[in-house]
């Protein structure tokens, strides 16, 4: 799916992201992540093999969801993604420190040198909704 430029602000405005993942008898695995662009992928990075990424090799089915500025008809926005997930190794300390530059400050450096390489989660988007211009 592409990503409109609405959406693009919304995702990369700083915003936490909630990132589902499902567990194996079912059951969500909920995780506060940091989430970028790469193209019209959906990015997170992670320096180990969490749950969550073990969740993802077994189900690519996931959801992301944020609260976001702005009010639409009274209610606060906030924008839900369901999609597909897979995980590609290495790159987190170069993309958590391009995300620090949003999430805490310009100049931030967040990964430590000889921080493992880990992993890096690539969302597609498949359904977006939420209450927001994203719904107009």
């Amino acid at each position: 799916m592409i990503l409109n430029d609405t959406l693009r602000q919304a995702l990369s405005s700083g915003h936490l992201a909630h990132l589902v993942t499902l567990n194996k008898d079912g059951s969500p695995q909920v995780s506060v992540v940091w989430v970028g662009l790469d193209g019209d992928e959906i990015v997170c990075a992670h320096f180990n093999l969490y749950q969550k990424l073990k969740n993802i090799q077994r189900d690519a089915r996931v959801a992301l969801s944020m609260a976001t500025s702005g009010k639409t008809n009274g209610l606060d926005n906030y924008l839900v993604i369901n999609g597909r997930a897979r995980i590609t190794e290495g790159g987190a300390p170069e993309l958590l420190n391009q995300l620090a530059q949003i999430y805490i400050a310009p100049g931030t450096t967040y990964a430590p040198d000889g921080a493992p390489q880990g992993y890096i989660t690539r969302i597609t988007a498949e359904r977006i909704h939420g209450n927001g211009p994203w719904n107009e």
